[in-house]
């Protein structure tokens, strides 16, 4: 979940800092005080989760001082600078250093309150996208996003660890909505390139010119960024819709690949997303290209290929969404888990987290079924449970799985109280639990 917003307030008069606390407190923020720049100094890290308001004049280290501190530390923390009568060109000087806004006293306190929703707004996603910077160049936190313990998903992670450790140009492949970005993420993550940058471009989001320009250059002095291959040099550099590229766009490419030589300088991660039906990433690249970026290949096994691993999935996904919703995750019966079994996903896992989230939104307002939704996106959906392609064991088991899954991470990890609900004898419980590959200690 989001991590929830603090307000440091610095000023070295007591009653004024106390005035400003109690009123952002009544407007649900969480606030702290201090008497001084030199004692705020000592809590304000560069990670700090919230936004900062401080006073200008004050004794010792003063507030443009303080600011400047703060602005060598973490550039992009909020910090609100409250003026006296007549320092409005320190105020302004106080902006170009790098403070987010400034209240002139007497300032009004609805206006304070309107300018702490918006830097603490601008500080959260900042945190947040910092947060999934340190997620995508963590290969392990990665790999967990890996769900499932079906063959082909324990193939893909295989394939993603031996792959990672090679130096080569690589093709991901594999239907629309399977991951296969996240699997990109997690080639660099793992590899010797980890510490460098990866650099994601799709070539379906740009014309032509435009794209050439982003990816090779030359780029104007005003532009703020490199061109893509020099922007990821020693790194990974994604491209998404590979096959979007021109026949024009192809030869650059490759002219790029083959100056590189070996090992190369800058690594290709190239994403087909083919949807049209018969056709391959070799039918819509050159072939020398093609044979360059396929030395390696990985193709992303599709959801309806991942057997029970589409429970495990979805059990997950609600539980996320619950949460995010503050309300609790829709119950699955049977009938259910046989047709999320027999679907046929044609959005894959994109599908699946989208029907999750809709489940779970019935769900709170008490209305409608799983079954309704899939239904809804498969016309030709059955509503009774079969056992077509697919022994009725196989159906039994993969619910039984999710069902002690599901109840050991409600009651975390107590056996007596899963035995209790699930009408279970502790020898039966623990023998159906080493079956299915289900450990206490995640639970805990």
């Amino acid at each position: 979940m989001t991590q929830a917003m603090k307000i440091a307030i610095v000023d070295d008069e007591r009653d004024m800092r106390q005035s400003i606390s109690q009123w952002l407190a009544l407007s649900g923020y969480d606030t702290e005080t201090f008497g001084s720049a030199e004692d705020a100094l000592k809590v304000l890290g560069p990670e700090y989760p919230g936004i900062v308001i401080s006073d200008i004049r004050m004794p010792g280290m003063d507030g443009m001082q303080f600011l400047k501190k703060l602005m060598g530390n973490d550039s992009a923390l909020p910090v609100i600078m409250i003026t006296g009568h007549g320092d409005v060109p320190m105020a302004v000087e106080a902006m170009r250093v790098g403070a987010f806004d400034f209240l002139e006293k007497p300032f009004n306190p609805d206006r304070m309150s309107e300018l702490a929703k918006k830097a603490t707004g601008a500080r959260r996603l900042v945190m947040d996208n910092r947060a999934l910077r340190r997620e995508l160049s963590d290969g392990g936190q990665l790999m967990k996003k890996l769900i499932g313990q079906s063959p082909v998903m324990e193939r893909l992670r295989e394939d993603i660890l031996d792959l990672g450790q090679a130096d080569g140009h690589v093709l991901i492949d594999g239907e629309t909505g399977t991951g296969k970005t996240l699997v990109a993420h997690a080639l660099h993550a793992v590899g010797s390139r980890a510490g460098k940058k990866f650099v994601l471009v799709s070539c379906s989001a740009f014309e032509e010119d435009a794209l050439a320009k982003r990816l090779f250059g030359p780029m104007m002095p005003e532009d703020a960024q490199l061109p893509a291959i020099e922007e990821a040099r020693g790194g990974t550099l994604a491209l998404e819709d590979i096959e979007a590229l021109s026949e024009n766009m192809q030869a650059r490419l490759l002219s790029v690949i083959n100056e590189q030589g070996t090992p190369a300088e800058t690594r290709i991660v190239a994403i087909s997303n083919l949807q049209e039906a018969g056709r391959t990433s070799e039918d819509a690249l050159r072939s020398d290209l093609f044979y360059r970026l396929a030395a390696l290949r990985i193709t992303v096994p599709p959801l309806r290929a991942r057997g029970e691993d589409i429970l495990t999935l979805f059990t997950r996904l609600s539980e996320q969404f619950a949460e995010e919703y503050g309300c609790g995750a829709p119950n699955v019966t049977a009938q259910e888990a046989a047709q999320l079994l027999q679907a046929p996903w044609p959005g894959n896992v994109r599908q699946l987290i989208n029907l999750a989230e809709r489940a779970v939104l019935q769900s709170r307002r008490g209305a409608g079924t799983i079954s309704s939704l899939l239904m809804n996106d498969h016309e030709d959906m059955q509503p009774v449970m079969t056992t077509e392609g697919k022994p009725l064991k196989e159906y039994v088991e993969a619910f039984e799985r999710m069902l002690i899954d599901n109840t050991m991470r409600r009651h975390r990890g107590s056996i007596s109280s899963v035995m209790d609900e699930l009408c279970l004898p502790r020898r039966t419980l623990n023998e159906k639990m080493a079956k299915y590959g289900l450990q206490r200690a995640d639970y805990l």
